[in-house]
């Protein structure tokens, strides 16, 4: 009996103890630990695309774009006539004359925009120089003056450039020539363009096409772009800034990280409506040192300045003897690598409409 008890006893201990003993620990789940590594990585790797974020998209163009581009540009090549284009380093200043070509039904090509550019890659800084289209000057290769938008109609790019060298007295190096039959579909490409319109913008006049722009958009698609260009029914002056803000404007929509790999289609929508002696490899290595920088290129304008006069009915755009002389002189300056004090132009796109002088000659003679 005792020991029947005693037994008893020591299983309710042994019991007690069983009971009181802590319960085995659950195993840690072991996701934890690599999940925040993962995301440590994630965010170290999300860190350095922000900060290398145009390094990385000029890998990715150089790895996917950079042969198709080149083979677009390759199409676009045309040398300007016998003129051998110069061997220049994407880092020295250079010259640039960029042509608008509007032909129109059962009109010649005549260079409806005339700019002289010069381009300082190191400086990231640009001149853009607007020549009237209505200028009259000696036309190189016909022994003729005229006007200077005669030029391209004449002898196209080469004459163009010849006759800009002479009136300017400084080396063209390059030309770009774009029909604006191309311009509204580029511009279309890269989602439209900003442009400054503070009143509608419209062609009134029975001689000239209808156009009709509405001020005060926030996004301007490519024919509304196209107008803006083509509207005619205002000054030289006016004109002429407007091209200079349309290019801005392009440059500033075609250099945001979105439409980058855009720019083989850009190109080929262009196809045979642009035309340029730039090869393919100095362009795209430009373009990409270009890119690089940290901001956009700074950009100075001016229009050489003259006034209006009556030949044989025909109004042309006499320059001024004194602001040529300063021009060149402005020119040399940008050119020469050199240069540490550039002779900058005092902005002129503030004194729109200040200029009766400039009055368009379509209004004056319906052409």
């Amino acid at each position: 009996m005792n020991e029947e008890t005693a037994t008893k006893g020591d299983m309710m201990e042994n019991s007690a103890a069983h009971l009181t003993r802590r319960k085995p620990k659950k195993p840690k789940k072991k996701w934890k630990k690599p999940l925040i590594i993962i995301l440590s990585l994630l965010i170290v790797l999300g860190g350095i695309g922000f900060i290398y974020q145009k390094q990385l998209v000029v890998l990715a163009f150089n790895l996917f774009a950079s042969g198709t581009v080149k083979e677009a540009l390759d199409d676009s090549y045309k040398a300007a006539g016998d003129k051998d284009a110069p061997v220049v380093q994407h880092t020295d200043p250079f010259s640039l004359l960029l042509l608008g070509i509007d032909q129109r039904d059962n009109e010649p090509s005549r260079s409806d925009t005339i700019i002289y550019s010069v381009v300082r890659p190191e400086d990231n800084k640009v001149l853009l120089l607007s020549i009237p289209r209505d200028s009259y000057t000696e036309i190189v290769g016909r022994d003729v003056k005229s006007k200077i938008n005669s030029a391209y109609a004449h002898g196209e790019a080469k004459m163009a450039m010849d006759t800009v060298e002479k009136l300017l007295e400084n080396k063209v190096d390059f030309y770009a020539a774009i029909n604006f039959h191309g311009l509204k579909d580029i511009v279309d490409a890269v989602g439209g363009v900003e442009l400054p319109i503070k009143k509608d913008i419209e062609n009134k006049s029975k001689a000239h096409e209808k156009l009709f722009v509405q001020a005060n958009k926030p996004i301007y698609n490519g024919e509304e772009a196209l107008g803006y260009v083509r509207y005619r029914e205002d000054s030289d002056f006016n004109r002429t800034m407007r091209h200079r803000i349309f290019l801005s404007s392009f440059m500033n929509r075609a250099m945001e990280v979105k439409n980058l790999t855009k720019i083989p289609d850009i190109i080929k929508i262009a196809g045979s409506n642009f035309t340029t002696n730039m090869k393919s490899d100095f362009i795209v290595n430009f373009a990409e040192s270009l890119y690089m920088k940290d901001s956009i290129p700074t950009i100075s304008n001016y229009m050489l300045k003259g006034d209006g006069k009556m030949r044989s009915g025909t109004w042309y755009y006499d320059l001024s003897d004194e602001d040529l002389t300063y021009v060149r002189g402005m020119i040399t300056s940008w050119l020469d690598p050199n240069t540490t004090q550039l002779i900058e132009p005092e902005s002129d796109d503030k004194k729109e409409g200040t200029e009766s002088s400039t009055q368009d000659s379509t209004t004056q003679t319906g052409n």
